[in-house]
């Protein structure tokens, strides 16, 4: 295995130990001595950081696999939804905007699946990657302002809304994507066919 599959696989195992120093009641608040808001945004950093680096690693390497084009997407899902449940089960993010972030995930999923197994290509969006930047955003805010900074707590939850904003519009826009490259398939398919057609009937 590679070293970007490798620090995929990497945020996947720091998914578990995240959602445990979310939800497990430390005497004092404290792990190992320090805060567990600070810890635990720590992890989440860590983890989102690996995220930038294994995309980095396999372009500039050359070593982008078909392994590590299922490893780094589901790895960032796992960490962004598994991270909002908890939240949500903290009472800092209000569990329908997490129903309508993970649902928009599943959507786009699907669309990408569906389209892969046509043989089309639906790569990142800008939006999509603006949606990334602004989960990781609000949810350091809100790991950072649990408990004892209400200001960065109240910046969390509005930055959400951004997340959400841009969650919903970047749906769309793949979406469209989708339609657009079907489009083109077709056309594509139905020129072959033309073709073929005409060179049957000048050989007859």
């Amino acid at each position: 295995m590679n070293l970007p599959n490798t620090l995929s696989v990497a945020r996947i195992f720091l998914v578990p130990v995240l959602v445990s120093v979310l939800l497990t009641k430390f005497e004092g608040r404290l792990v190992l001595g320090l805060p567990v808001e600070l810890v635990a945004a720590a992890i989440f950093g860590i983890a989102s950081l690996t995220d930038w680096l294994d995309g980095y690693l396999a372009r500039r390497r050359q070593q982008v696999t078909t392994v590590g084009q299922i490893l780094d997407p589901l790895a960032d899902k796992l960490l962004i939804s598994a991270t909002l449940i908890s939240l949500v089960q903290l009472d800092l993010v209000q569990s329908w905007m997490v129903a309508v972030i993970i649902g928009r995930e599943i959507a786009v999923t699907g669309l990408r699946n569906l389209a892969y197994s046509r043989g089309l290509s639906m790569p990142a969006s800008g939006l999509g990657k603006l949606k990334m930047a602004s989960q990781v955003t609000a949810i350091l805010l809100l790991l950072l302002g649990w408990e004892r900074l209400p200001l960065l707590l109240l910046l969390g939850q509005a930055a959400m809304w951004v997340v959400l904003i841009t969650a919903v519009v970047s749906a769309i826009d793949y979406y469209r994507g989708f339609q657009r490259a079907m489009i083109s398939c077709s056309a594509k398919i139905a020129d072959f066919e033309s073709a073929k057609a005409a060179r049957e009937k000048k050989i007859s």
